[in-house]
């Protein structure tokens, strides 16, 4: 039955498949594998990561829940919090997770991990938290949207009682996938106020609307697919055909998520498929998948959400070598676009940051050094690897929650 019903939605030959609901987009589409030439990529990774691999004993970690206020419910949202073990006052990055059917906090956790253990004029503290309905957060019935999950990230970044409230203004922002662009709008609006931003892997097109459209007639597709999922009996029998079995989640990982399909573990398949399980898993996804979550319309409006920034604040785009064809597409759009201080190519697909984090970690912390460290990289100071120069004014533990991550 809900085979049938998702069929019925879309006219032959596109059909909804397995492959269409995870993370972002274009994700169903081949990728683009050849070679891409990059200038002036940091060649420090190796002693850096022995550095801070050395390092790794003196960072202290915890987990903890903090409660978000929406409408007349309060919603507990996981995070966790990695810290060198210094008495030296540090300042704060806030990891976002790519938004998708499997969105963990794990997915960062490495990454921060490599960050925090470095030593270098500035410390650092890294805040990694899981969007309100997936991962380790709550998962209530909500009616998801792209406000809702903007709600979500302005309460997080100034309640008072929030994790990050010891950010004293020097919070720096990394995000994934749609929380990159999510961000981006909320400081856009004058919502948070960030010191820098780092977008990894950006995407900002659920994977239905970038594939058939938002026509009128596709959005009231869209509403009676969403209402599918998200209703009491049917919807697990989608939701579970479509995603929740760990044969579509490896597929997933192999086919584009991950760039090297060897990196694609049981470990990681198991993992995610046991996110799949958790109660309200499919509320998120409905709304994802049909475009609810998304935080612009049209590529033009995304290369805005940059432009509007423009000598307000460092942005890095971190783009991916091998992403599939349509995410490619959009990433590549930010090329010397107005607005991003940085544009790099690395290692990857939908998911760099867990796949290859030794990589990102080493860009993303150039880029702190370059703010907040008071040294030049090759390129001197933050510049456009692909465009015009631009000068910038400086301005959950082992314990908790884990599932085996990439063995490299």
């Amino acid at each position: 039955m809900a085979c049938t019903a998702s069929l019925l939605l879309f006219p032959s030959p596109a059909k909804l498949s397995r492959s269409s609901t995870l993370f972002a987009p274009r994700f169903s589409y081949p990728q683009l594998g050849g070679p891409i030439k990059i200038r002036c990529v940091s060649s420090s990774v190796d002693s850096s990561a022995a550095t801070a691999a050395a390092d790794r004993a003196s960072i202290a970690s915890k987990t903890g829940n903090w409660r978000w206020r929406f409408q007349d419910k309060f919603v507990n949202i996981y995070f966790e919090e990695h810290e060198r073990e210094s008495r030296e006052k540090a300042k704060s990055i806030l990891l976002i997770p790519t938004i998708s059917d499997v969105s963990t906090v794990e997915e960062w956790r490495d990454v921060a991990k490599e960050i925090v253990a470095r030593e270098g004029n500035v410390s650092w503290r890294a805040t990694i938290v899981d969007w309100p309905g997936l991962g380790y957060s709550d998962r209530p019935l909500l009616n998801y949207n792209a406000d809702v999950m903007e709600n979500f990230l302005i309460q997080l970044i100034n309640a008072e009682d929030s994790p990050l409230k010891s950010s004293d203004g020097d919070l720096v922002i990394f995000g994934g996938g749609h929380a990159a662009s999510l961000a981006l709008r909320a400081v856009a609006k004058d919502l948070i106020k960030p010191s820098a931003v780092a977008a990894v892997a950006p995407t900002w097109s659920g994977p239905l609307p970038i594939v058939f459209g938002r026509s009128s007639e596709m959005e009231s597709r869209y509403g009676l697919l969403r209402g599918t999922l998200r209703a009491p009996a049917v919807g697990w029998m989608m939701y579970n055909v479509l995603v929740s079995n760990e044969s579509a989640i490896q597929s997933q990982y192999k086919s584009h998520v991950y760039a090297d399909p060897n990196n694609v573990t049981d470990s990681i398949v198991r993992s995610r498929y046991a996110l799949t399980k958790r109660k309200g898993a499919r509320y998120v996804p409905a709304a994802f998948l049909t475009g609810l979550l998304d935080p612009v319309k049209t590529r033009e409006e995304f290369i805005d959400l940059f432009a509007k920034l423009d000598d307000e604040l460092p942005v890095l785009v971190l783009a991916t070598k091998n992403a599939p064809k349509r995410s490619k597409a959009e990433m590549d759009a930010l090329k010397g676009a107005k607005g991003v201080t940085k544009f790099v190519e690395i290692p990857g697909a939908l998911l760099p940051q867990e796949e290859f984090p030794l990589p990102v970690a080493e860009e993303l912390y150039e880029f702190l050094q370059s703010i907040f460290g008071g040294i030049h990289t090759c390129n001197q100071g933050f510049q456009n690897r692909t465009g015009p120069d631009r000068a910038v004014r400086p301005v959950q533990p082992e314990t908790g929650p884990r599932s085996g991550l990439v063995q490299r």
